[in-house]
């Protein structure tokens, strides 16, 4: 029985983990960076959230993905065939990760929000090359 409890001790981790692995599967190249921008966008909201709450190991945590997530959508670019555009994103990603960091030593939200905002609008803009 312990193993199971193991397994559930805390249940909302155990069903992210379940909802990720299930909108992974099968998903193509454009989808998974798609799924990269959902995430971090979550995660930057998230941690504005508990910077209010003062919840520091909340943020700290959320953080730590959001800063994960916008080095893997950077490391994730083809330059090769991304041209001037992925130099762009480079820079932005490479930008944005540093404002992120630097708000995360202090209690303010705000850079939180703007940092989601900001990855969100390039999201969208991702997302409607796949819708065009």
């Amino acid at each position: 029985m312990t193993r199971y409890a193991t397994a559930l001790a805390n249940p909302a981790a155990t069903y992210r983990q379940i909802d990720l692995a299930g909108r992974t599967t099968g998903a193509d190249s454009h989808r998974l960076v798609g799924l990269l921008y959902e995430e971090g966008v979550a995660a930057l909201r998230a941690a504005a959230c508990a910077a209010e709450g003062r919840q520091y190991a909340i943020k700290s945590e959320r953080v730590a993905r959001a800063t994960a997530i916008l080095f893997a959508l950077e490391a994730g670019l083809d330059f090769d065939r991304g041209g001037e555009v992925s130099r762009t994103l480079a820079t932005f990603y490479h930008g944005l990760r540093q404002e992120v960091l630097h708000a995360s030593i202090g209690t303010d939200p705000a850079p939180f929000r703007e940092a989601a905002t900001s990855l969100e609008e390039i999201g969208s803009a991702w997302a409607s090359v796949r819708a065009s």
